[in-house]
């Protein structure tokens, strides 16, 4: 079994519309967002084994409040570029050369790409991953290289609006 959590990148802020796409930062909601949603997966025992996460700033430093929230301690986090809008092919194509050894994969990305891909490997259809939802799919599967929509379970879609008080 594996066992995937597509993630996507926290609220971002348009404060300093100078900086580029790739380098807008969270905003204030996307930090307490972040911790939220990593919080709802250590209350479920779900720990990644790797991470791997686009490198715009956004969805890195939601990977690395998911980082410190989930015991991942100092293992390095993976920017892939191929997470950064480049469809989901080159995204499925991260996920299934991830090495077999790895049980739970975490991928933080951006939509519409995640959506897409979440879509594109489920039966239920999930109109939007809003920011930091979390889309968490289990494989029936030892093998990455088959993670596909034959081998693929929904375990949980969830979003931060879920938990907001």
């Amino acid at each position: 079994m594996k066992t995937l959590c597509l993630v996507r990148h926290a609220k971002s802020s348009w404060k300093h519309p100078e900086l580029t796409d790739r380098e807008r930062p969270l905003k204030k909601r996307g930090k307490r967002d972040a911790r939220i949603m990593s919080e709802q997966l250590v209350k479920k025992s779900l720990h990644p084994d790797l991470m791997v996460s686009s490198p715009a700033v956004r969805a890195r430093h939601t990977a690395e409040i998911f980082q410190d929230q989930l015991d991942y301690g100092n293992r390095d986090i993976i920017f892939d570029k191929q997470l950064y809008f480049s469809g989901t092919e080159a995204m499925l194509s991260v996920i299934q050369q991830t090495d077999d050894l790895v049980k739970n994969l975490f991928v933080f990305g951006h939509n519409p790409d995640l959506t897409d891909l979440a879509n594109q490997l489920i039966n239920t259809r999930i109109e939007n991953v809003p920011t930091t939802g979390i889309v968490c799919i289990d494989f029936d599967t030892d093998h990455w290289m088959e993670a596909t929509k034959t081998t693929a379970a929904i375990r949980f879609f969830e979003y931060p609006k879920m938990y907001r008080g």
